[in-house]
């Protein structure tokens, strides 16, 4: 891909990848311009989300981002607090983190996921006003949806290798387990 096919992509949308009733809605913080590009969540070589879900035991094998739709046979979505793609997180303001949280509550509401995994701290911090979240299992729910607050998964993310990332959405992915609910009787 070329940097002009990239920047092409600036301000774009990407559509989620959602059904009613998912386990999980992972959501990012919003689409890279190669996300933009290809059409395809997590798109970006470097980004570790596809590695770490499979790493963590909520996909069999690993999954590129092209096969993204499979995730619903597992259960699993894919949304953005932002919809619009940039280069950096960093070109967002406040104000569009704040507005897409709103607009996140409100598919929560209407999609009613199990749980809502946001990919990114700061991002969940600024878009919900919870100055002090901190990785892992957050006290608030959102339309119904238990939050957990997630390492983000790009190579940026200096401070998450691979395989702790992995550790964190594992503990996600036994909370989910062992909230399924009751399908007996």
């Amino acid at each position: 891909m070329t940097p002009e096919e990239l920047q092409a992509s600036r301000d774009r949308t990407v559509p989620d990848v959602v059904a009613g009733g998912l386990r999980v809605l992972f959501c990012g913080i919003n689409p890279s311009l190669m996300t933009g590009a290809t059409g395809h969540h997590f798109a970006r070589p470097g980004n570790r989300f596809w590695p770490v879900l499979h790493l963590s035991g909520f996909t069999p094998r690993q999954l590129k981002p092209s096969e993204q739709d499979e995730l619903l046979t597992y259960g699993l979505g894919i949304t953005n607090v932002v919809a619009r793609a940039t280069a950096r997180a960093d070109e967002l303001a406040p104000e569009e983190f704040r507005e897409g949280g709103l607009l996140l509550s409100a598919k929560v509401e209407r999609l009613r996921p199990r749980w809502l995994a946001v990919v990114g701290v700061t991002a969940y911090r600024t878009a919900f006003g919870e100055r002090r979240a901190q990785i892992g299992p957050q006290d608030r729910t959102i339309g119904g949806a238990r939050v957990w607050a997630l390492p983000n998964p790009s190579g940026l993310n200096a401070h998450w290798t691979a395989r702790t990332m992995a550790e964190e959405y594992g503990r996600l992915r036994k909370a989910v387990d062992s909230t399924a609910p009751d399908r007996s009787g």
